[in-house]
């Protein structure tokens, strides 16, 4: 489930708890579980930290955190030092204040087989008991607040909620510690930029299958830096800004043909692998499933113009009939901007579903570079190396995550060049990374291809699904 912490007051939060970085995961909510004690403690009990947040129909906002676990026991006080009830909101204004638990109190949780989340001695947040009455949405919560076993400031009931259990919502997070980085790298620094791109460098498909180049497609909304990608990469070959690929902002996608770029370093030669870039994905425009089973396999030419209003004509000359592995992709990478990521139309992210699908059916390994990742959180902003110190980054990885069904190890953040007239270590190391672990994917793929071919280097073609099968189950006959 997802609710109603937004990113201002999940900060707060994690600041008034003052240890560290926290995930908030979403236990219980009484709009989608119901209000009853006895779901509160199957959801809740034994789950660790939990915050517990209650919204009243005035636009108030409060409620109170917990540092031990609740339980399902009959009338029971509990001393909990780190405990505290805050306020977040007051008649629709912000008013933030923090009311921690009184010095050796050992009232700070009350446990109650009856009652939903129970806070102090007296009680000073008695969230609800039984099973209390909604209407409307509006649920006549018959808790109450008090002040006996925490320092309220002097502050009534009157003026934290109103005086008024009657809520729009009753949620309770389990918080948890999150790793100083929540993925382990080794330590960023110019020696490990080179050890990357030097790994990078050498990578190359195997001589035995023919094949010069791994080729990598790149797949993703209008905007969401596909093309950025490819200059980010070169820049980081060539030691300067480069700019091959045409970028910009626009109403529809400003690259429209298939282009496989060849990468090359300071010494002239070029890398083993092609970044593909491809037209981006718009709700009625963009490449559409049967164009991209052709792109997969093969059949369409470098430089193939797609057109907005028409398909692919099989019978042009220009169509590869018979494409070889040389020609078909090895890796796809889904490009996402990770700074609107909550605002995909849905019909695009289902276009991506049906292109993951078929990439899976034909064994093709997926992975999702999540761009723009310095508008996601003002720190990284200001320094991209922590990036993944960054609450706010690894969450929209999750979200990235869920969003595809790709595995969250597949997504890799980056961020593009865009304002920066000089490389930037950090950004450097970022790409990198991605693109290490998509030749790595490129080259598991090739190794598959290796191990089933028994025969002849042509039998790979059982990987793939044919066009009839595509359209076959785009239509729901397959």
């Amino acid at each position: 489930m997802t609710g109603n912490l937004t990113k201002a007051v999940r900060k707060q939060l994690v600041a008034w708890i003052g240890t560290g970085s926290k995930k908030f995961t979403l236990l219980y909510s009484i709009t989608k579980d119901g209000c009853s004690p006895q779901t509160f403690h199957q959801k809740c009990d034994m789950k660790g930290a939990t915050v517990t947040l209650l919204y009243n129909e005035q636009k108030s906002v409060f409620g109170g955190y917990a540092s031990l676990p609740w339980f399902s026991i009959g009338g029971s006080h509990v001393r909990d030092d780190a405990a505290f009830l805050f306020q977040l909101r007051f008649s629709g204004v912000n008013r933030l204040n923090k009311f921690p638990v009184k010095p050796d109190n050992a009232s700070g949780l009350y446990y109650g087989l009856d009652y939903g989340p129970t806070f102090g001695k007296g009680h000073d947040l008695l969230t609800f008991t039984n099973s209390p009455s909604s209407s409307n949405g509006i649920y006549a919560l018959n808790g109450s607040m008090s002040a006996s076993s925490y320092d309220m400031k002097g502050l009534g009931a009157e003026h934290i909620n109103n005086g008024s259990m009657k809520c729009l919502e009753l949620e309770v997070y389990k918080v948890e510690d999150i790793p100083q980085q929540w993925r382990k790298t080794s330590k960023w620094c110019k020696e490990l930029e080179e050890s990357l791109k030097s790994s990078v460098s050498s990578m190359r498909p195997a001589r035995e299958l023919k094949v010069s180049d791994f080729r990598l497609l790149l797949l993703g909304p209008v905007g969401s830096g596909k093309s950025s990608f490819c200059n980010t990469v070169t820049s980081v070959f060539q030691d300067r800004i480069t700019q091959r690929a045409i970028c910009g902002k626009a109403a529809h996608s400003i690259t429209s043909v298939y282009h496989p770029y060849t990468i090359k370093v300071r010494s002239g030669g070029c890398l083993n692998f092609r970044l593909c870039d491809t037209r981006g994905l718009e709700e009625e425009l963009g490449i559409d499933l049967i164009q991209c089973n052709h792109l997969l396999d093969g059949n369409l030419p470098e430089f193939f113009q797609f057109s907005a209003d028409s398909g692919v004509d099989t019978n042009d000359s220009l169509f590869v009939q018979e494409p070889t592995l040389a020609d078909k992709i090895h890796c796809v990478a889904f490009v996402l901007d990770g700074a609107t990521l909550d605002e995909l139309p849905q019909r695009v992210i289902d276009k991506m579903k049906d292109f993951r699908k078929l990439c899976t059916r034909k064994h093709i390994p997926q992975a999702v570079l999540l761009t723009k990742v310095d508008l996601i959180d003002d720190v990284v902003a200001s320094s991209v190396n922590s990036v993944l110190e960054s609450i706010d980054v690894g969450e929209k990885v999750q979200e990235a995550a869920e969003l595809l069904g790709i595995p969250e190890y597949n997504i890799h953040p980056i961020k593009n060049y865009n304002t920066e007239v000089e490389l930037d270590e950090g950004v450097n190391i970022l790409a990198l990374h991605a693109l290490q672990q998509m030749l790595n994917y490129a080259e598991d793929f090739m190794e598959n291809i290796q191990q089933r071919e028994g025969k002849s280097l042509r039998n790979y073609e059982e990987y793939y699904m044919s066009e009839s099968d595509v359209i076959e189950e785009k239509t729901g006959t397959l």
